[in-house]
C-alpha cells in the first residue's frame, strides 16, 4: 500500500471533466502501483479513513493520474475542494460483477443482451457501478429497467444518462 497526502482540486473548463473534484496521483506513486501501465486502472485503499475499492485512476499525461472525488466520497470524508486528504492506495484486481438481476433481465431481451455483450468490460462496468450505487431497491430496479431499455436502443452510458434526464424532464413538465 502506498501512502501520500494531497490537496483536493477541481477542474475548471476541461471538456468532459469540467467541474470534477479530484486528486492527483503523481507519477512516482502510479509507477509503483501499476508499473508500465499508462491507461486507466482500478485501485482500492483509504481516503483519510474512508475505504474505497474498484475506483478508477485516469491518466492525465506525463505519468500522472487523477482519482475523481465524487459527492459520496466528499460527504463521507467531510472534505471538499482545497482540503488536504491522506491517501492510501493499492492495485485492485478484483472483478466488477454485474448484478444478477441485470443479467436475468437481459436474458429476456436478446437485442439488449447482444449489445451488452459487445461492449468492452470497462464500459459494462459503468452500468454495473451505476446500478450498484442505488441507495434503495426501487431505485435499483428502475435503473435496471433503464439499462435494459437503452441497451435495446444501442445507447452508450453517457447517452443513456442524457436520455434518462430528458425522459425525467418530460414527465415532470
Amino acid at each position: 500500500m502506498f501512502s501520500f497526502t494531497t490537496t483536493i482540486k477541481k477542474f475548471g473548463e476541461q471538456g468532459e471533466k469540467t467541474g470534477w473534484t479530484y486528486i492527483v496521483v503523481p507519477e512516482t506513486i502510479s509507477k509503483k502501483l501499476n508499473p508500465g501501465v499508462k491507461k486507466s486502472y482500478r485501485v482500492k485503499g483509504k481516503l483519510d479513513e474512508f475505504p474505497i475499492e474498484k475506483v478508477a485512476l485516469i491518466p492525465m499525461g506525463g505519468g500522472d493520474f487523477i482519482l475523481a472525488i465524487n459527492a459520496a466520497i466528499r460527504k463521507a470524508t467531510g472534505k471538499r475542494y482545497g482540503s488536504k486528504l491522506t491517501v492510501q492506495l493499492e492495485l485492485d484486481i478484483s472483478p466488477i460483477l454485474a448484478p444478477l438481476e441485470l443479467l436475468e433481465c437481459l436474458q429476456d431481451e436478446p437485442d439488449a443482451l447482444k449489445y451488452y455483450n459487445a461492449l468492452p468490460q470497462g464500459h459494462r462496468n459503468y452500468y454495473t457501478k451505476w446500478i450498484q450505487a442505488a441507495k434503495t431497491e426501487p431505485t435499483k430496479t428502475k435503473r435496471i429497467a433503464v439499462v435494459i431499455k437503452t441497451m435495446a436502443l444501442k445507447m452508450d452510458f453517457g447517452t443513456m444518462l442524457r436520455f434518462e434526464r430528458e425522459e425525467k424532464k418530460k414527465l415532470e413538465g
